[in-house]
């Protein structure tokens, strides 16, 4: 049973994610008192591409966009929030339903657009209004640059998507799961509005060990998208729970430490937390997350195999 505690909890936690991304849909920064009063500004999700030094293309071209795709965005779709390329692992194909959680300004649904084309279709949900209305502005541009109109953005949190029951085709999301401080209930979400058979794709960034208690509490860090992820495992108990399949869990090395923006002043109030010669790729990296919600009779036989009840009789399991 959830206390009230708890959900008063979590309200709060995503009123600061969502004040803190209306600041970055606004003013492209994120603007917060810190612990004792001073203001600070950065940017967010893989390292503040949207200040903090380090340009939007700068950091999708880091984790693996490739720039003529770039070339074809919208303005200000890219916002250097990005830990990761999505609809690069996805394998997207024509006619098929996208859905994007915590979409922002639409980064990657204009990307997913010509991918699965005119008889495709990507929803973007985001929980923050400043970002759909930025990702809704863009959409004339879109459909002028590619002849398509199969872009739509609806207002809402990931944890109670505004999508129908088995509807979707993909999932994706790019460095916002973690944000979530209700991660299980995300992740029933998703299976339960993939269609069977329907697949994810997410990068998100994970923990390779806890993070010290003192940036766990900073509000800074969670809009940073830090203190928010949980360990690799913690993220596979999850999906396991939601009863998704076939989960693939793909660090990618290195990610962290190449983000040059942890220069930037809410990064180095982390910096001076972590323990003496630690950084923050010692705890954090990027992480490529697949599964599949599985068919009925996929569903069937991994029910039966959890409770040992498996038979292994000729064709008693198709």
């Amino acid at each position: 049973m959830v206390s009230m505690a708890t959900t008063r909890d979590d309200r709060r936690v995503r009123e600061q994610v969502r004040e803190g991304y209306s600041k970055i849909a606004t003013e492209g920064v994120w603007v917060s008192g810190g612990p004792t009063g001073e203001q600070s500004s950065s940017g967010c999700c893989g390292g503040g591409g949207c200040c903090g030094g380090v340009d939007a293309e700068a950091v999708a071209r880091t984790v693996g966009y490739d720039e003529a795709e770039l070339a074809t965005l919208p303005e200000g779709a890219n916002m250097g929030l990005s830990c990761g390329n999505p609809t690069a692992i996805a394998g997207l194909r024509e006619g098929e339903v996208l859905l994007d959680l915590g979409s922002g300004g639409g980064f990657d649904c204009f990307l997913a657009g010509p991918k699965v084309g005119a008889c495709g279709r990507v929803i973007g949900v985001d929980m923050t209004p400043a970002m759909i209305d930025k990702a809704r502005r863009n959409v004339e541009s879109y459909r002028r640059t590619t002849g398509l109109d199969n872009v739509e953005f609806r207002l809402g949190e990931i944890e109670n998507l505004p999508v129908a029951d088995s509807s979707v085709d993909v999932v994706i999301s790019n460095c916002v799961l973690n944000l979530s401080p209700s991660k299980d209930r995300v992740w029933s979400e998703i299976a339960r509005v993939l269609k069977p058979g329907g697949r994810v794709a997410v990068s998100d960034l994970a923990l390779l060990r806890p993070l010290p208690e003192g940036v766990r509490t900073m509000v800074e860090a969670l809009v940073g998208c830090v203190s928010g992820a949980v360990l690799a495992e913690e993220t596979r108990r999850q999906m396991e729970a939601a009863g998704l399949t076939e989960i693939r869990l793909t660090p990618k090395a290195g990610y962290v430490d190449a983000m040059q923006s942890w220069q930037d002043p809410l990064y180095q109030k982390i910096l001076a937390a972590l323990p003496a010669g630690t950084k923050p790729g010692d705890y954090i990296t990027s992480l490529d997350i697949e599964a599949v919600r599985p068919t009925g009779e996929q569903a069937s036989r991994a029910s039966r195999e959890a409770d040992g009840s498996a038979c292994c009789a000729p064709g008693c399991c198709g």
